[in-house]
């Protein structure tokens, strides 16, 4: 790949030649920079911080037994019995950080649409697909080093967030030493990195001052956001960006976007009441006014393009409900607005409000046919693991896969605004019902028995979700109870030890 391109003025993002990153370079490198090619995958050395130490996993020993892993069509040859369980976990950004510790060979499935914090600005004047959830998840899964070592800065420059209280001049100073290499933030970080790193943030000064009319604020910007946003322009391609993204940390996170698109990708929610909302934090946490609007399909609608306008010429609805900036609470003192009805259902639109049904990343698909647990993520129903769920080929996926063995679902120990009033029976159906969902653009599906989605349902002992286990389990779906020692105030939440103890239970039925 040329790295150069003069119309965009990249020329900064190359730098001095000589601080350019060679691979022959890796020989005489410190021991303080493993790996010298961030376009590499990372090098390990002896003094080098390993991968994030993490609870060895234990399996039972009648977990998946060798014929079933034997069978034809279901492994890769080089795969081998007994070897720890794989996971497919689908998530949101906050959600699942704290349990990620368990899960050992684990690929994660994040949807692209949240439109909160930094990534409302960013994508307000750079537009593409949100890409905070994907940082966060890349942040929690850096291996760990000492602190004060050259990873553990690395870790905090792209983890530090601009304030959000000073004004707009004291923030673009701030912002400005970074940029420029003066921040104390680069403080034990190698040259290499550093320029790299450095020159992406100063690709992403140059896209923002391209569209100064635009009048970018960076009060509460991410710096890892931006890295990862103009990687991602840079490179034309997501994927890529958080290749680059896992290079430099030396991570070997598998995160797949559940969309892969250069556009931005929006999520409405229809109420019981026949009422729209747009947005991700419209339905979740609304911060002003919530934006509702009426669907509007055109002739050849639905389609699958998110900037394809089917209807007459006009300014971009998504466009003129977009707010600067989003600084939020989910909860703040515990308490939400409520939605003035239940959700039926969330739906993809584009950006002049036509309802779309874009493909999934067949990667996702892909990771079906090959991962032993499936696990749906505690966190927000329907705007984290709803949208990975609402795209078409995804239900077949994952109830036609020979390799999955246990399909989870990790039941919130106490519901939010998007699920007030909701009972496990509810989560459940929610689940289902997306799924199993006809799409117009579709020639023939078929209809799944619950079962074929989720297999077990794992709650909390003294979780505050309303719990049917003779319903849950007349639908084909065993329950699982477990304790975790850890608590949000009064509310049990879960842990990764508790987690991965269900997972033993689950296991050890097989």
């Amino acid at each position: 790949m040329a790295l150069s391109r003069s119309d965009h003025g990249v020329s900064a993002f190359l730098g001095d030649p000589n601080q350019t990153v060679r691979s022959n370079h890796r020989t005489r490198q410190s021991a303080d920079s493993p790996g010298s090619s961030v376009f590499d995958l990372p090098v390990y050395q002896a003094d080098t911080p390993n991968l994030e130490s993490r609870p060895p996993f234990l399996p039972p020993s009648t977990s998946l037994s060798e014929t079933e892993r034997d069978s034809p069509g279901t492994r890769s040859p080089s795969d081998t019995p007994n070897t720890e369980p794989s996971f497919l976990v689908i998530s949101g950004g906050t959600g699942c950080n704290s349990i990620c510790s368990a899960f050992g060979d684990a690929c994660y499935v994040l949807p692209v649409s949240d439109d909160g914090g930094s990534s409302s600005e960013i994508i307000r004047v750079l537009g593409g697909p949100s890409i905070g959830d994907i940082r966060s998840r890349l942040l929690r899964l850096i291996p760990f080093s000492p602190p004060g070592s050259p990873l553990d800065r690395i870790r905090s420059l792209l983890a530090y967030r601009l304030s959000a209280d000073s004004s707009e001049r004291e923030v673009r100073d701030e912002w400005r030493d970074i940029v420029e290499g003066r921040s104390p933030l680069w403080g034990g970080i190698p040259p290499d990195r550093k320029e790299v790193i450095r020159g992406f943030l100063v690709y992403f000064e140059s896209e923002v001052l391209r569209r100064a009319q635009k009048n970018f604020s960076f009060r509460n910007g991410s710096v890892g956001n931006y890295f990862l946003a103009v990687a991602r322009i840079f490179f034309r391609s997501l994927p890529s960006a958080i290749f680059l993204f896992s290079s430099i940390t030396n991570s070997q996170a598998n995160i797949i976007p559940v969309v892969v698109t250069n556009h931005t990708v929006t999520i409405a929610a229809e109420l019981e009441s026949g009422r729209n909302i747009v947005g991700q934090c419209n339905i979740s946490h609304p911060v002003n006014s919530e934006t509702s609007f009426s669907l509007t399909p055109g002739p050849t609608s639905p389609v699958d393009e998110f900037d394809a306008d089917v209807g007459p010429r006009a300014v971009p609805m998504t466009e003129r409900s977009r707010t600067p900036n989003l600084v939020f609470s989910k909860a703040e003192n515990g308490r939400e607005e409520p939605l003035d009805s239940k959700i039926s259902r969330v739906f993809y639109i584009n950006t002049y409000g036509h309802e779309i049904h874009p493909s999934p990343n067949q990667d996702f698909l892909a990771q079906c046919a090959c991962k032993d647990i499936l696990v749906y993520s505690c966190g927000s129903l329907w705007t984290s693991i709803i949208p990975c769920l609402a795209l078409k080929g995804v239900a077949s996926a994952i109830a036609r896969s020979r390799t999955l063995k246990a399909k989870i679902l990790l039941l919130n120990s106490r519901n939010d605004r998007e699920t007030g009033g909701y009972t496990a029976v509810d989560y459940v159906s929610a689940i289902t019902r997306t799924l199993n969902a006809h799409y117009e653009s579709q020639s023939a599906y078929t209809t799944f028995p619950i079962s074929a989605y989720i297999t077990h349902l794992v709650h909390l002992k003294g979780g505050l979700v309303p719990l049917d286990v003779g319903r849950i389990t007349a639908m084909g779906v065993r329950c699982v109870e477990i304790e975790s020692a850890k608590a949000c105030g009064e509310d049990p939440v879960f842990d990764a030890e508790c987690v991965q103890d269900a997972v033993r239970i689950i296991l050890s039925e097989r």
